[in-house]
């Protein structure tokens, strides 16, 4: 049943992923406006999430952010569908890094890198990273039960030498390349909500007392790897620049959570710049305040 639904539905979304951007926009236009004003797809999510995260914001300020995020969250679906077939001379033109030279130099140095970064901008043009860096970049993806589509989404995100690791497999690449003393740049987006456990790190997170992803961090400190924030700003539409910002390449010589907050800090700060580009639709706020005792 798998097969059969990845061969019925893959040429239509090869030949969507084929369209002229500006006929792609003309589409993401209307799909917005059937999210928005019709099917109500998560709006009281985004609304009560932008609420928690900025209380101070009057209610006719985070509506018009409630808008302005969803008219960017379906050019993100239709962006990410066209990365199946977009060309390299188009990710590069539309997808830019300001400051490459900061990872070349940390590479050339011989550091390895944890690339953290957020559900902001988009994240999965990302991919055409290793057009412009030097070194070796992974990524991970999230075994799916339609293998078809599985793989379709892995080649998707690594034609550009972007080199996929399962979600599960990410800690199991690290260590053999660390022993075969080869470098590596990975990409881990943190700010997801991780599930409740005991002994878990919270912080506040836009306002909020969240459990706190540390993967980042630890990894850094066991092995010894440069951590860099990774801020992307949407130029305008279509249009995305990365800056990259050095958090640590001593990381066994900072605290402990020092790593995580200062990650904390920075994405926070860089979302309150545009806050409609930041993915208010998932429930990044669902463990407030539960503390396991």
């Amino acid at each position: 049943m798998h097969k059969l639904v990845f061969y019925l539905s893959y040429p239509i979304v090869w030949l969507f992923s084929k369209l002229p951007f500006r006929v792609l926009y003309i589409i993401s236009d209307a799909i917005y406006l059937l999210f928005f004003y019709i099917i109500g797809y998560r709006k009281k999510v985004v609304l009560d999430n932008l609420k928690l995260a900025y209380p101070n914001k009057s209610d006719k300020e985070t509506r018009r952010i409630q808008k302005l995020f969803f008219r960017h969250f379906v050019d993100t679906l239709i962006e990410a569908i066209k990365a199946i077939t977009i060309s390299e001379i188009s990710i590069k033109k539309r997808y830019t890094y300001k400051n490459i030279e900061l990872i070349d130099k940390l590479y050339g140095e011989g550091k390895s890198i944890i690339l953290v970064g957020a559900h902001y901008g988009n994240w999965e043009w990302v991919v055409g990273m290793p057009l412009s860096a030097k070194v070796d970049c992974y990524t991970s993806y999230t075994k799916i039960q339609n293998k078809k589509f599985e793989n379709l989404i892995k080649d998707s995100r690594s034609k550009f030498g972007m080199i996929c690791l399962k979600s599960s497999d990410i800690i199991k690449g690290i260590v053999k390349n660390t022993k075969q003393q080869k470098q590596g740049l990975y990409l881990l987006v943190s700010d997801q909500s991780p599930m409740l456990q005991k002994n878990q790190y919270w912080s506040e997170f836009l306002n909020v007392n969240v459990p706190i992803f540390t993967g980042a961090e630890t990894i850094s400190k066991k092995f010894d790897f440069a951590v860099v924030n990774m801020n992307t700003s949407k130029i305008k539409r279509g249009y995305y620049e990365s800056e990259f910002e050095l958090i640590t390449d001593t990381p066994n010589e900072l605290n402990t959570n020092e790593i995580t907050d200062t990650y904390l800090r920075l994405t926070e700060k860089h979302i309150a710049k545009q806050p409609e580009f930041y993915l208010w639709s998932h429930r990044r706020f669902k463990h407030k305040n539960k503390v396991p005792k």
